[in-house]
């Protein structure tokens, strides 16, 4: 499926990433950056995962027990989840006259028609929502189909681990990341929406792959999984919402470093790697990162 998506921890209920249970006995990667008197302990995010895999490494459950922060890219609440939804319920729904199936090329549509039967979706509901929100609701009923339970998610998992004396922070806000999503050209959505209707037609077996990848702290693997596809086939995409978000949260980091104590950070685990994630970013400002 498309990476859109997999950046959103926000839209938990709708998208995110998924697969059955890997055999690898590893866990995934972990970057501990360090300041002159504080520590980020950074974490990538798989925002759904089927119940009972036992992901969490023990160098993140020894961070989160001495944790002062623990930033994720939403608030993890009701709240922010129930404003996720209804904000891409207002802007992702296309105009009265408007038809998904008409603005998609005949194969397109035929494609379409044929992955919402396969993952049990409405095409009637499908007919109505722009291409990003026909994306999540896509990939929303290809986890349903293979049982994936949005409790089981990172976040949540996480939110949940983390000491109550751990403030909890947040990089966005539902309204900026539905914002993201919304704001792309019809031909960015279009194109998006197309890749994610050939995976989910056509590689199965690409869940597998990713958590494969993430659960053995594969970097590699999940550059290749997770980002260059859409590096591909949606560049000004991709610059919005991965490597703009990048920059910004490195320099929240940056800004957090300066200060005392120490702070987890759980992020989707695409913006943690390549040359330009956040740790290739911290590095390049003169921190100690440790970690792949």
């Amino acid at each position: 499926m498309s990476r859109l998506g997999r950046t959103l921890a926000g839209l938990l209920t709708l998208c995110a990433v998924l697969a059955s249970a890997p055999a690898a006995l590893a866990f995934p990667p972990v970057w501990v950056v360090k300041g002159k008197d504080a520590e980020v302990v950074l974490f990538g995010s798989i925002h759904v995962l089927p119940p009972g895999l036992a992901w969490e490494p023990p160098a993140l459950d020894r961070a989160l027990k001495a944790a002062d922060e623990v930033w994720f890219e939403l608030p993890i609440d009701a709240q922010s989840e129930a404003d996720t939804a209804n904000l891409a319920t207002q802007m992702g729904v296309l105009p009265p006259e408007g038809s998904l199936f008409h603005l998609l090329s005949p194969d397109d549509a035929a494609l379409m028609s044929r992955v919402a039967a396969t993952y049990d979706v409405s095409p009637m509901l499908l007919d109505r929502l722009k291409p990003w929100l026909a994306e999540i609701s896509l990939a929303g009923g290809a986890y349903r189909k293979i049982g994936a339970d949005a409790n089981s998610g990172v976040e949540k998992t996480i939110a949940a681990l983390a000491t109550p004396k751990a403030q909890r922070e947040a990089f966005e806000t539902p309204q900026e990341q539905i914002a993201m999503l919304a704001g792309g050209t019809m031909d960015e959505q279009i194109a998006s929406l197309r890749e994610t209707l050939q995976e989910l037609d056509e590689k199965p077996d690409e869940y597998r792959i990713l958590i494969d990848a993430w659960m053995t702290g594969d970097v590699k693997a999940l550059d290749h999984e997770a980002l260059e596809p859409l590096r591909a086939s949606s560049p000004a995409l991709f610059q919005r919402l991965v490597t703009e978000r990048n920059a910004h949260w490195t320099a929240v980091l940056d800004e957090r470093l300066k200060h005392h104590g120490e702070a987890v950070v759980v992020v989707g685990v695409g913006h943690l790697i390549g040359p330009d994630g956040v740790p290739a970013r911290l590095r390049a400002l003169g921190y100690s990162v440790t970690g792949p």
